[in-house]
């Protein structure tokens, strides 16, 4: 196997410019796998919550089997590029394909929410060594006139998952169990290891990164504060109560350690210099906000379509596609309006256009004719489609090839985060609000006053448990009643998401106004980039 040396692939370049197209649709497939088993839990929630066919959990337990995953998989992320720059990103990939596998087989067959959220951590590390060595790869096996659409197509494949995720989910769920979504993962991941085995070159760079172990250590407690203590935020607790305000104190300063502990490591998981080119800055910033925003957006829009919209799971996964197809033609149409309109503008108009999305949600009810929903989907998906490809570019275009790894997971850890807080935003307001309406007695029915101290705890649970006493008891006004309170605080978390959609937007505007020059990490020859 050759090595690379410089950015076009290194020694041998042509035979690398040959086997590109091979190696970024095996190196596309493990990157559709992160972003396929992510779509397929927003399908999942709903039957995970139900105490008959899933697993009982409550809305906290359900926030962290998501967060468990992207907690694990964005702290572990700078590790994950340091490994892949270390030992080459094919070992890297083949290590997180074969954990991944692992933890999704395990966690198909557990019987409780905290062995779930166990074996969700697991797949994030799983990923966490996956999502960098793919971009690593691309960065430095594609000629350098051909590395703009390769992103393109690697940015596009997150939207494929995120289409093919929903269908497979809601036909697993429609006929077999809830660990099914989990076990399909298993013979995936082998078809992507063989692809790796056998196409896959070494790319290893010129030297060998150190691992940053307590870096990592850091990164990780700092974002668990603060996750933490948004979640226990929306369970009821006060915001200056030990259990928030204590973690977040933690994860706060955790965090400025870590960000301390870079800038004066030789060998840092996260070049904190990076930030000092505005384009890069700027950069960040709007893929972290673009992916709180979207990731908070669908674990509601999960719990809308099958709870009051009445959906079953295979259906909302068809209703979902209309996002994943969006973003697959957002992210192949953003290089043509990138050199129209610039990537500054291409991508503001793309946050844009979701923010405006995000506040359409807040007329919807259990009436909205489908088809409304569908275009909204699609319109969202386009504008994040037209986010993530210039970004990622303009990120990129100042990291030199041996800091490839490290650079793509900086990329990879911001979406990530992202996400993780999304969720976490999300769910918690979700939760406060729908405790508050249907702790409010005097706006509940005179049937649901009287229900016992037990069942009234349970029905304000969640609005799922709540359907499901409804059920037992033939109390319909009971389920009505949990989907007024689920539809208010939908409506308060959508515009809170479109708020925070709107501060990316005027970020897009104002910081990418050209792209990063040479970021000159520590022992880089200083490399050129064009204007944005």
């Amino acid at each position: 196997m050759s090595r690379a040396s410089n950015s076009s692939g290194g020694e041998g370049g042509g035979n690398t410019s040959r086997r590109s197209w091979p190696v970024l649709l095996v190196v596309v497939c493990a990157q559709m796998l992160i972003w396929l088993d992510t779509s397929v839990l927003n399908v999942a929630v709903t039957t995970l919550a139900d105490p008959v066919d899933g697993l009982g959990a409550t809305p906290a337990e359900l926030e962290w089997v998501a967060s468990a995953y992207t907690l694990v998989f964005a702290g572990a992320l700078f590790a994950g590029g340091a490994l892949a720059d270390r030992f080459g990103p094919r070992t890297t990939l083949l290590a997180g394909l074969g954990l991944f596998g692992a933890a999704s087989g395990a966690g198909a067959f557990v019987s409780s929410p905290g062995w779930l959220i166990v074996a969700r951590a697991v797949m994030g590390a799983g990923s966490a060594l996956l999502m960098p060595a793919t971009l690593s790869v691309i960065v430095q096996s594609t000629p350098e006139e051909k590395r703009t659409r390769a992103i393109a197509i690697w940015s596009s494949s997150s939207g494929l998952g995120v289409a093919v995720g929903p269908v497979v989910g809601g036909a697993l769920l429609s006929n077999f169990w809830w660990g099914s979504v989990f076990l399909v993962n298993v013979p995936i991941v082998a078809l992507c290891m063989a692809g790796v085995a056998v196409v896959v070159p070494e790319l290893k760079a010129p030297r060998r990164r150190q691992l940053d172990l307590p870096g990592l250590a850091l990164s990780v407690a700092g974002l668990g504060g603060i996750v933490y203590g948004i979640i226990e935020l929306g369970n009821g607790r006060t915001w200056y109560g030990a259990h928030v305000l204590l973690p977040l104190l933690l994860g706060g300063a955790s965090l400025t350690a870590f960000v301390a502990a870079q800038r004066r490591s030789p060998a840092p998981s996260l070049d904190v210099r990076l930030f000092r080119q505005p384009g890069f800055a700027a950069g960040s910033v709007v893929l972290l906000i673009a992916f709180m925003a979207l990731a908070g957006h669908l674990f509601y829009a999960a719990f809308y379509l099958q709870g009051p919209r009445g959906l079953s799971p295979s259906d909302a996964g068809l209703v979902m596609i209309a996002a994943a197809i969006g973003i697959v033609l957002g992210s192949q149409a953003s290089p043509a309006m990138s050199r129209r309109l610039t990537a500054r503008w291409t991508v503001a108009a793309g946050v844009l256009a979701t923010a405006v999305t995000y506040v359409a949600y807040a007329w919807l009810d259990g009436g909205t004719p489908i088809r409304l929903i569908v275009a909204l989907l699609g319109i969202q998906g386009f504008g994040m489609g037209l986010v993530g490809t210039p970004v990622t570019a303009v990120m990129m275009s100042g990291v030199p090839p041996h800091l490839a790894g490290a650079g793509s997971a900086l990329n990879s850890v911001t979406r990530q985060v992202g996400g993780t807080l999304g969720v976490a935003l999300a769910g918690s307001i979700l939760s406060g609000v729908y405790r508050s309406r249907m702790s409010d007695v005097t706006e509940l029915p005179s049937s649901v006053r009287e229900l016992s101290p037990s069942a009234a705890e349970q029905a304000g649970t969640s609005a799922e448990a709540a359907r499901a006493l409804a059920g037992s008891l033939r109390l319909p006004e009971l389920a009505t009643t949990a989907d007024r309170a689920f539809l208010d605080a939908m409506y308060a978390a959508t515009l809170s998401i479109a708020a925070l959609a709107l501060v990316g937007f005027a970020v897009a505007v104002v910081g990418l106004r050209t792209r990063p020059a040479s970021p000159e990490p520590r022992g880089a020859v200083p490399s050129k980039a064009g204007s944005a």
